[in-house]
């Protein structure tokens, strides 16, 4: 201890009785002090931009949630009902055809095309949040999907919005009171369709699109081909949602905005198609506002929460930070697209009237929901072994757009034992999938093991087992590479959905590691 006392008192006599420091000495002190003076300096400007930009992003937030419109409550449940998800949140986010609030110009920006009346809803999706921390998903809600809607017999589900709201108008109430009842009735809707029970909602007019998609400098997208009023329009050539956009990549906004996530006519796939297109959209607006630093811009903040608020109703309770924390994760790529379950377009004839509806795969949603939760799909299947190939007749569907896709991964299929009845193509499919009707869960499991990475579906869309090959890699090295004998013959359930919706629920893993849909592969869409 005495030889360290020593060693560090003699320094600091030596520098007491010194004289006067040379040049050299004296230099490298200025420079030490002018580098802390400096550093102060640095330190004291970016506190007084952090702090004024802090105010000003909290004045913002709390001027924005201030001037945001409350409609009516959610309803409660039932008597007798309970909430199956617990304590996992479900906001409903809606967008209508109204144009409040929108000047003369906007107007003429937004035109007059409504695409089914400017009381309903277009635009349906429900962000479900589990409490457990796992991934967020954005579940899609066709327009046109044929369901009961509670008093009122059999419609499309976005028909739900605009028979509440007419009542509402017809007892007198206003423009708000008339909005809320027409979402109640569509959470009553959705609410009976899947057992859910929705706890918040959230409703952008059309307005506040064209505002929001300027406010952040519009969204780079990509087409398959180009749509414009020729491919877009009705017998009388009139273009329907205005859009008019070259094939390969356009950055929109306003107007080609919304006419881009609003088109369904003359697209593949008509309204399912435009669902593919909010969710890309989506995805890439959040992503934009994400990399362009918008979050941590309070001026670009600020014009961006004003766009948001201008055409934005919520119910009473919805806390708007943690719908914005969602979003983030929506920026990231940490949080699942998937569609409600769905046999496709089809007719129906009520009252004599030929009908372009999307049928409902009633039979799957049940299990969809279980998988939204995080529960195993098809509890049968933990109880059976995989059958033996020979045993197995299966349907092999091309659902990429590479030509013989199917025909190759049905003879390496036959080649490994398996019996290929049909042998056909069918929608676009993003997830390669196993589907299979109740009580072939053997069969099931046999196809899966000789497809690694296929997601298991029991779905009621389907006679026998069927395998549709989608464009995650099998339709680039077919089952040929994957079907040799699987050390796993009982793979486990990853999602649940039938084939013509999008991809189902998937793991918090492959969602974190799956780029968003502007960000993938090619990033076009029809």
């Amino acid at each position: 201890m005495a030889a360290y006392r020593v060693s560090r008192r003699i320094p600091v006599s030596l520098a007491t009785v010194a004289d006067e420091p040379g040049p050299r000495e004296q230099a490298g002190r200025d420079v030490r002090l002018g580098l802390r003076l400096g550093g102060r300096l640095v330190i004291a400007a970016l506190s007084f931009i952090t702090l004024v930009g802090s105010g000003l992003a909290w004045a913002t937030y709390q001027n924005f949630t201030a001037h945001v419109p409350h409609g009516a409550p959610v309803p409660k449940l039932d008597s007798g009902h309970h909430d199956v998800d617990g304590s996992d949140q479900n906001i409903l986010l809606l967008g209508n055809d109204s144009r409040a609030g929108a000047s003369p110009a906007e107007l003429k920006a937004l035109g007059t095309q409504d695409d089914g009346g400017s009381v309903n809803t277009d635009t349906m999706m429900l962000l479900h949040i589990p409490a457990s921390g796992r991934t967020a998903t954005v579940v899609s809600f066709p327009r046109d999907s044929w369901v009961d809607i509670p008093d009122n017999g059999r419609g499309k589900v976005n028909s739900a919005y605009g028979i509440g709201y007419a009542a509402a108008r017809s007892r007198g109430e206003n423009e708000l009171a008339s909005d809320s009842a027409g979402v109640v009735l569509l959470i009553r809707t959705i609410n009976q369709l899947t057992g859910l029970h929705i706890d918040h909602y959230a409703q952008v007019n059309l307005l506040g699109f064209y505002r929001i998609s300027n406010a952040i400098g519009g969204v780079q997208v990509c087409l398959n081909a180009a749509q414009n009023p020729n491919t877009d329009s009705d017998a009388d050539g009139k273009g329907y949602s205005g859009i008019d956009l070259p094939a390969g990549v356009s950055t929109i906004k306003g107007t080609q905005a919304l006419a881009f996530v609003r088109q369904r006519h003359g697209l593949p796939n008509g309204d399912l198609d435009r669902i593919k297109r909010q969710q890309y959209f989506m995805s890439a607006a959040f992503h934009k506002v994400a990399t362009a630093g918008v979050l941590l811009n309070p001026f670009k903040l600020h014009d961006l929460l004003g766009a948001v608020s201008s055409s934005l109703v919520t119910d009473p309770g919805l806390d708007l930070v943690s719908l914005a924390s969602q979003f983030e994760n929506l920026s990231s790529g940490k949080i699942n697209f998937a569609t409600l379950p769905n046999d496709g377009p089809q007719l129906v004839y009520p009252d004599g009237v030929a009908t372009s509806i999307v049928q409902v795969d009633t039979a799957a949603v049940p299990d969809f929901v279980r998988r939204l939760m995080g529960q195993s799909a098809d509890s049968g299947l933990a109880r059976v072994s995989a059958a033996p190939p020979a045993s197995v007749t299966l349907d092999v569907l091309n659902g990429t757009p590479v030509p013989g896709v199917a025909g190759r991964n049905a003879d390496a299929l036959r080649h490994a034992g398996f019996t290929v009845a049909a042998v056909d193509s069918t929608e676009a499919a993003t997830a390669t999938s196993v589907e299979y009707p109740p009580g072939q869960q053997s069969a099931a499991k046999a196809v899966a093991a000789a497809v690694p990475g296929a997601t298991l579906v029991q779905t009621g869309s389907v006679q026998r087992v069927t395998l549709v090959l989608g464009t995650d890699g099998h339709e680039a090295r077919g089952v040929a590479a994957s079907a040799a004998p699987n050390p796993n013959p009982n793979p486990t359930p990853t999602a649940s959905g039938p084939r013509s919706a999008a991809a189902a629920p998937t793991s918090p893993a492959s969602s974190a590691a799956s780029p968003s849909p502007a960000q993938s592969t090619g990033g076009c869409i029809n």
